[in-house]
């Protein structure tokens, strides 16, 4: 199939695309940052930056109120890692309206992660504690009271848009498969845009959550 397409580039690309072009999008933007608050509405401020823009959250994003729940019930100032639509409010003032949460957070090393700009997933469950971080460079896996481990994988597209990673070295099978939905991690309370399931050598599957990093949309 592929030589073919590439025939019939060209001759696609030659044709009138009059009444054919997609409607523009609005501008979005990924950032990851600290969300706090003014007193009047919450910004969020990019890692590296002096100052913030205010993060609109909508129904539209946040259908059952899980978002708005835990930043109201976590001390600010939470680290996010989110997509949104930037626009204009009515003092002119750029603001985001958020489209994708990816990440809600009060632990963890924020925009201090070494990891943040290179990691493509990274995963984790409790009991017994668990973390699966991938980037380019593989797959790393650890799991409490045990040495990590560095691991090949391999990555399959799922049926129902959610992704398998699977490993097989040194005599560990490991299998993780992320699935899209909001996820709430059931001791720090943050949550995540991805539900994860992590199955070693046949054992009952752990569950836990996950999201897509800086590296990855």
């Amino acid at each position: 199939m592929r030589p073919v397409f590439h025939l019939l580039a060209p001759l696609l690309l030659s044709l009138p695309l009059t009444g054919l072009a997609a409607p523009e999008q609005p501008a979005s933007e990924r950032l990851q940052g600290d969300l706090f608050s003014d007193g009047r509405r919450l910004l969020l401020r990019p890692c590296g930056e002096q100052y913030g823009y205010p993060l609109l959250i909508d129904s539209t994003a946040d259908p059952e109120g899980l978002i708005a729940e835990v930043i109201a019930l976590s001390p600010l100032p939470l680290f996010v890692d989110v997509r949104g639509t930037l626009f204009s409010d009515a003092e002119g003032i750029p603001s985001l309206k958020l489209r994708t949460l990816y990440r809600l957070e009060y632990e963890g090393h924020g925009c201090a992660d070494s990891g943040l700009a290179s990691r493509l997933i990274g995963a984790q469950g409790n009991e017994p504690g668990w973390w699966v971080q991938v980037s380019a460079r593989g797959l790393v896996f650890e799991r409490q009271g045990e040495e990590r481990m560095a691991l090949p994988y391999l990555e399959e597209q799922l049926p129902d848009g959610g992704l398998s990673l699977s490993s097989e070295a040194d005599g560990q099978q490991l299998e993780l498969w992320l699935t899209p939905g909001l996820c709430q991690d059931s001791m720090s309370g943050a949550l995540y845009h991805l539900r994860a399931r992590l199955q070693i050598d046949g054992q009952p599957p752990l569950q836990g959550c996950a999201s897509f990093g800086a590296a990855r949309d």
